[in-house]
């Protein structure tokens, strides 16, 4: 029936409705049970309904062997198109997915992508193949033995298969399961999918059925219900069992049935073993060699890793062939993954070892590539063979630039096990700090600091290795630590691109971390130093980039703040995706850039930034960033629909990451929180901050937006102007004491002035004059229009009115319609509020059209109580303000 409704053949047929969804079916068994078989009849039943079939088998040679079953599954699909036809197919895809299926090598130059965006890319294909190529079957047998990132990608896909006309069939032992096949197991429970199908033991009657059929109708009913008891109802056994009588021309009856407890005992352990010694050296020797190869057993490679000549080899085949080890056809494979645990279990221990070092030889000199020969090496023991640790090494880069960075961190943990000649070393220690690897941010800290520690280091290798080191302070919250790592750095370099790459380092980091009193020293310097450099070199134009964020924070003119943000773009778009140069620089000069007034510019940066991302495949942290805050900067323009959009997005991105995604959670989060307060959806905004949990402590790393003026703006939101006024004042005090003034980027200030008002008007005047100043210091139009506008809320009478008609005349010219409208509302008000009816008409019609327009239901719903209150005619909104649905904040 599953096959059915992949191929739309169902009852709804008659009535025209059949649905095109796809399910999830798993068979479960022992060793032995019946699943390759059963998976082979659906096979076979999808290829009669011309289904477009893939198939792949775990082997447990190969469970460390990253992508092994996603490769079964893809390569022969992709092979059936010509190179151009794959190329058109894939597009931008082809460089994601093409070294993992083994397509095409990892492009020299550029970062990896990440495991994240290795799976989208796999989605797709699949999602492409099945929706443009009709229905799509996926079997995987041996799920047990799976690998990792396979078994991460299949488990993310076949979550959502429902939605295509894709059937995913699995079978596995259940009680062989590693970690990440269990996930697929918890993945289905989850979703409801269909309990696991337990494939039982034949009966008796089966089991006399399956030994008649080999045997002949002779077999007598004690000899048939004896080999029952003997197999205990195991398919394979079976029929294992019933070929061994044959070949020892066994009369089935029953003065025979006691022979067949022997006979059983050969099939696998022991009994397979002193089997597969009588049939000499040679067999023996080839068997061993398979074993140890896996998947890679072709028959000039195990002939040659067994020491037989070609002739040697071929008898030996026969041989095994004979015995029912091997199977018959052109590859070396045995007739049952148990055999081949047996045979590989039963090498001598020190020849097992030195088989897998010999393997991974032959698997490099015959052009495998080092991945295939790190999954031997893995099997070896440290010997300190330079050859080896640099296998290892070339492994994890291959493995790298696949999407894997688990199986590159085995092979480098590996390789600095050997131990690697002490040129490779910090090397080795260099590379298990790479982003990719950051599992466990201690340990990558660790390791960097140690490669730090060796001896003779090139010059550029050392800087590298501290700016990866930097890297990792950072992503444990360690951000002075990552400044004064640069900062001895700057001091003990010799050349001064050196020492001006360090000083860059620092000054990022402390501009987050410094104390409080010293910021204002850390800006002065800066300041300083940019005066004198003149953008030749990323090093500069990143320098640049800094002291225009710095002057904007600092709420200096917007003329200076622009100024620097401009000469930091240089003669081109700055890299979001150079690992060596990451991408907070040129976030920060995006984000100048908005603050600055100028969003068109900002998003301009974001766009190109989410397209880098996309084309390199990093579809993890970074992607979830660059949708959340380029829907930070659609909430800027006044885009709120939009902008929810975005940062949805952005914040489901994160999610997919788990506790990786930390971070990004909490910008999504607190620019959710800020548009649905904006949207007037205050009870949506509270429910999602309950159910995130948003609040202290906020990570270190998280700053933009001020997720603790968030935190205030969300408590005035809901009338709690006590506890929103203690909130901002601490943010105020300490963005203070650092120098940072300007409202534009951190509205602490009018904020507190409005949760000041209902107990203390005349502090709230002070706070929000202040703010004004500050604002008109900086001189941008959003900066000075917002605050004109929350000093009016504060000021009485004629004076107010006044503020607000200042405030809409300056907004008029900002980008953010939000705003503007805001100000054209309040003004309305305040005018209706003064007996100004006919005067307040015009800004209220005005504000709720413009409001409609943002998506701003609060404000427009503001506007129309003031229209009706007026006694005029609200008009018609032409948009979806009084139907918005309620989304869950769990989303």
């Amino acid at each position: 029936m599953a096959l059915d409704a992949v191929t739309g053949r169902s009852a709804t047929d008659s009535v025209g409705h059949a649905e095109r969804r796809g399910g999830l079916l798993a068979f479960t068994g022992p060793a032995g049970g019946g699943k390759t078989t059963l998976l082979d009849e659906v096979r076979r039943l999808a290829a009669e309904r011309d289904c477009t079939g893939l198939f792949a088998k775990g082997g447990e040679q190969e469970h460390g062997l990253a992508f092994h079953v996603v490769r079964q599954l893809f390569q022969p699909l992709l092979a059936s198109y010509a190179e151009s036809e794959r190329r058109e197919m894939l597009g931008d895809w082809y460089g994601i997915v093409g070294p993992c299926v083994g397509l095409c090598p990892p492009p020299a130059d550029g970062a990896a992508p990440d495991p994240q965006g290795v799976r989208d890319g796999l989605d797709w294909v699949l999602t492409h193949v099945a929706v443009r190529g009709g229905p799509l079957l996926l079997v995987v047998d041996d799920l047990h033995w799976a690998d990792a990132e396979s078994l991460a990608w299949l488990t993310s896909f076949a979550g959502r298969v429902e939605e295509l006309p894709v059937l995913v069939v699995v079978a596995y032992r259940p009680d062989e399961l590693r970690e990440a096949a269990s996930a697929f197991s918890d993945m289905a429970e989850r979703n409801r999918v269909r309990p696991p199908l337990d494939l039982a033991p034949l009966s008796p009657g089966a089991v006399a059925d399956l030994v008649r059929d080999g045997l002949g109708a002779e077999a007598d009913d004690d000899f048939c219900q004896e080999a029952w008891l003997v197999t205990g109802g195991n398919p394979f056994e079976t029929v294992e069992l019933a070929a061994k009588v044959r070949d020892r021309q066994l009369v089935p009856t029953r003065e025979n049935a006691g022979a067949l407890r022997h006979l059983a005992a050969e099939t696998w352990g022991r009994g397979l073993v002193d089997r597969l010694g009588r049939l000499g050296t040679g067999a023996v020797r080839l068997a061993w060699s398979v074993a140890v190869l896996g998947s890679e057993a072709a028959s000039g490679l195990a002939a040659s890793l067994a020491a037989l000549g070609q002739a040697e080899a071929a008898e030996a085949a026969d041989m095994l062939r004979a015995e029912r080890i091997l199977t018959y056809g052109p590859t070396l494979e045995f007739v049952h993954p148990l055999i081949a645990t047996a045979i590989h279990r039963a090498i001598p221990p020190g020849i097992r070892v030195a088989l897998h070092g010999k393997a991974a030889w032959e698997l490099v000199e015959s052009g495998h590539g080092p991945a295939a020969a790190a999954r031997h090496l893995l099997e070896t023991q440290p010997e300190g063979d330079p050859w080896a640790a640099e296998q290892l090494c070339d492994a994890a880069r291959e493995y790298l630039g696949r999407g894997a960075p688990e199986a590159a961190r085995r092979c480098l943990e590996r390789a600095l096990l050997e131990p690697p000649p002490a040129g490779l070393r910090a090397r080795v220690l260099y590379e298990l700090g790479s982003p990719a690897l950051l599992q466990d941010p201690v340990a990558t800290v660790n390791h960097l600091q140690a490669a730090l520690e060796e001896p003779d280091l090139p010059p550029e290798l050392r800087q590298s290795i501290v700016i990866r080191l930097m890297r990792a302070l950072a992503y444990c919250d360690r951000l002075t630590d990552a400044s004064d790592v640069a900062i001895r750095e700057s001091r003990i370099a010799t050349d001064s691109r050196v020492r001006l790459r360090m000083l860059m380092e620092h000054f990022m980091a402390a501009g987050f971390t410094s104390n409080d009193r010293e910021a204002p020293v850390l800006s002065r310097r800066l300041t300083q130093l940019t005066k004198r450099l003149s953008g030749r070199s990323r090093t500069e134009r990143y320098l640049f980039g800094l002291r225009g964020w710095d002057a904007m924070v600092r709420g200096e003119p917007v003329t200076t703040a622009l100024e620097y943000a401009h000469r930091a773009l240089g003669p081109g778009e700055m890299s979001w995706t150079d690992e060596e140069w990451s991408f907070e620089v040129p976030s920060l000069v995006a984000l100048t850039f908005l603050y600055c007034d100028r969003a068109d510019r900002a998003e301009e940066l974001y766009a190109g930034a989410i397209a880098q991302y996309e084309r390199q495949g990093w579809r993890g942290v970074h992607l979830a960033l660059g949708y959340s805050l380029l829907g930070y900067i659609r909430f800027w323009k006044g885009q709120l629909t939009d902008a929810e959009d975005f940062v949805r997005a952005g914040l489901q991105l994160a999610d997919r990451l788990g506790p990786a995604g930390t971070h990004a959670q909490w910008y999504a989060v607190a620019g959710l929180i800020e548009i649905l307060v904006a949207r007037g959806e205050f009870a949506a905004a509270q429910e999602l901050a309950a159910h995130r949990r948003f609040g202290k402590p906020f990570p270190l790393a998280v700053t933009l937006p001020d997720a603790q003026t968030v935190q205030g703006e969300l408590l005035l939101a809901r009338g709690m102007d006590k506890e929103a006024a203690e909130e901002l004042s601490e943010v105020g005090r300490r963005l203070d004491l650092r120098g940072m003034r300007n409202p534009a980027w951190c509205p602490w200030l009018p904020h507190l002035a409005l949760a000041s008002r209902t107990t203390n008007a005349a502090r709230a005047l002070d706070l929000a004059q202040d703010a004004l100043r500050r604002a008109e210091r900086f001189g941008t139009a959003t900066a000075v229009g917002q605050a004109l506008r929350v000093l009016a809320l504060v000021t009485e009478g004629p004076e107010g009115i006044a503020l607000l008609q200042r405030a809409v005349s300056v907004l008029d010219v900002a980008p953010s319609s939000y705003e503007l409208a805001r100000a054209l509302v309040e003004l309305g008000s305040a005018l209706r509020r003064a007996g100004r009816l006919a005067e307040a008409a015009h800004p209220l019609h005005q504000g709720v059209d413009l409001a409609g327009q943002c998506g701003a239901a609060g404000v427009a719903a503001q506007a129309r109580d003031e229209l009706v209150a007026a006694g005029l005619r609200p008009r018609r909104l032409d948009m979806a303000l009084h139907v918005l649905p309620q989304q869950s904040a769990s989303t």
